[in-house]
């Protein structure tokens, strides 16, 4: 264990430069990030993480990579800190050492569950009442992968124009599938009773009324309530694009095309207090109200500017319409389609036999003794198969890996239901 989170650790830069002396292949990236923040609080319970230029060895020399996490906590800021202080270790520690930079991105997905799972398991060991959504970004070249748990969200807009969704909304109200999920699992979905019949607010999960269907934390309100994150990996072109992370302070005054459209043009640091600035004037300060813009520019560009986002109908129809002039036929160029955004992985279940399955590009991605989760090593018979208990067949068998040991077998049952009235019983993990 011990070495596997010295290689995950940051390089020192007296070992970086004896390697570029050593020529060792250092590729420098092609496109530069720069970043803007700001928030408003009302009970102090929203925490940021930023950390560009992140370099960590790879199997082909170095990987830099940025990191951006959003944390809205609830029933208190400590699930919030906890996750703002050990998540990404956690996330770093599940991919295997030795991999090719291709190959490290490609593992992020499963990583990102297992860190999630790990980091709630953690907390929720210490016995402390609170809860935190997570909005989690890594950036890595031209590749973003998103995890989130919970309401915060995190919108993507192309330099080519349009609009992306890299989270999911776990909340109660707009989730339907996620009630169906917890209903299966043993919990219940419902309004406040004022008593009288009468109901009363958004649909909330009981025990505990939490309104959301995941997050970080809560283990006061039945283990139904999940630290699975949906999970979203796309790649940019190389025009770039511009990521907008929110708490659910602005996103419960404004759309995502309003935010979109309020900072257009706008530098990244001055686009994030103007976001703020503009759910406030909607709606108040009812919450924290976070932002975090981020926008990913090719390197020749200065990292002041801002590429000029642009709908893709009105740029077409532009394209089209445009009149030639009469005097050379060489003036106007050729109109060529905008490269797409390639989505490289989606998935959002809540299970992790699903989340962890053994259909992967990597061979060395799970070690037969290491548990999946939490990292530890297992002595041989004594680990249990993420697929136990599954019925897949012709897919996967109850023998084959990823493994668990017992504590997150534990974890993985009480979040599928199988333990719920261990878990409302004993009141802890």
């Amino acid at each position: 264990m011990s070495g596997r989170s010295e290689h995950q650790k940051s390089v020192p830069l007296s070992v970086l430069l004896k390697r570029e002396l050593a020529n060792e292949k250092i590729e420098k990236p092609d496109m530069v990030v720069v970043y803007g923040h700001a928030s408003e609080n009302k009970k102090g319970e929203d925490f940021i993480l930023l950390k560009t230029e992140c370099q960590r060895v790879v199997a082909d020399g170095v990987s830099t990579y940025s990191v951006f996490g959003l944390f809205d906590g609830h029933n208190g800021s400590a699930a919030a800190i906890y996750a703002k202080e050990n998540l990404l270790n956690n996330v770093l520690c599940a991919i295997p050492p030795d991999l090719n930079r291709d190959e490290w991105v490609a593992a992020l997905p499963r990583a990102l569950v297992a860190g999630f799972v790990k980091t709630d398991k953690d907390f929720q060991q210490k016995a402390r009442t609170s809860g935190t959504t997570v909005t989690f970004v890594i950036i890595e070249g031209w590749v973003i992968t998103v995890a989130s748990v919970g309401d915060s969200r995190c919108v993507l807009e192309p330099s080519e124009g349009g609009s992306h969704d890299l989270s999911a909304d776990h909340r109660l109200e707009t989730n339907e599938e996620e009630r169906v999920r917890i209903s299966s699992s043993g919990g219940e979905v419902g309004r406040l009773n004022t008593g009288g019949g009468a109901e009363v607010g958004p649909l909330r999960c009981w025990p505990g009324g939490l309104c959301l269907s995941r997050s970080i934390g809560d283990m006061d309100v039945g283990e139904f309530i999940v630290p699975v994150p949906y999970v979203k990996q796309v790649k940019l072109s190389t025009a770039g694009g511009r990521l907008i992370i929110c708490s659910d302070g602005v996103w419960d005054a404004l759309t995502a095309e309003m935010v979109l459209d309020c900072c257009r043009g706008m530098s990244a640091e001055a686009a994030a207090p103007h976001i703020v600035k503009e759910s406030l004037q909607a709606k108040g300060l009812r919450d924290d109200t976070t932002c975090i813009v981020v926008d990913i520019l090719p390197q020749e560009k200065p990292p002041t500017s801002v590429p000029t986002l642009k709908r893709p109908v009105k740029g077409m129809l532009k394209a089209i319409f445009r009149k030639k002039s009469s005097q050379s036929p060489y003036i106007e160029k050729e109109y060529v389609e905008p490269d797409i955004v390639q989505e490289l992985y989606e998935e959002g279940s809540a299970m992790l036999s699903e989340r962890l399955e053994t259909k992967y590009p990597l061979c060395n991605m799970f070690k037969l003794f290491v548990c999946a989760v939490c990292q530890i090593e297992i002595k041989p018979g004594e680990g249990i198969s993420v697929h136990e208990g599954t019925d897949k067949p012709g897919k996967l068998r109850p023998w084959d890996g990823p493994f668990l040991c017992l504590s997150c077998q534990e974890k993985k049952e009480a979040m599928e239901g199988k333990r719920t009235s261990d878990r409302l019983s004993s009141g802890s993990d």
